[in-house]
């Protein structure tokens, strides 16, 4: 992505910003250097489930999902990732309108994609579960893999 000050000129320029996205942390939603995501200015507060596009306080940029909203900031997390951050209204840049996958374009109000921000939120619990579980298995399965090896 462009740097930093680039995304936000662009937003504040022409009131829209369209880029590919990179990274894994919305997946499955968003596929890396595939889906389109279109960005729209921020105005006024999130909505739990929203997607903004935030400016990190060490640097760089990320767009991920609000999962509770508190009166001074908000709790937002990826859709592929498992740990929370809480986000004031003056690091958000832009909210996500629409995105563009496989050639089709999708908005945030069609009743599927609401559907699957919040099915994929009720079932955190279960993935993060799973996620740790798969975890532990590795790491028996690297020391028994060791055991045998002497």
């Amino acid at each position: 992505m462009s740097s930093p000050s680039h995304l936000e000129d662009i937003l504040h320029r022409d009131g829209v910003l369209v880029y590919k996205t990179r990274g894994v942390s919305m997946r499955p939603l968003l596929k890396q250097d595939r889906d389109l995501v279109i960005i729209r200015p921020f105005e006024g507060r999130l909505k739990k489930y929203d997607v903004p596009l935030y400016r990190r306080r060490g640097g760089g940029y990320v767009l991920h999902r609000s999962i509770a909203v508190r009166d001074h900031d908000y709790v937002i997390r990826g859709d592929n990732t498992f740990r929370k951050e809480y986000v004031p209204d003056s690091l958000i840049i832009g909210v996500l309108t629409d995105f563009k996958r496989k050639g089709r374009e999708h908005s945030v109000n069609e009743t599927g994609y609401r559907l699957y921000a919040r099915v994929w939120n009720v079932l955190y619990p279960i993935r993060f579960v799973l996620h740790k579980a798969r975890g532990i298995a590795g790491r028996i399965k690297r020391k028994l893999k060791g055991n045998t090896a002497t």
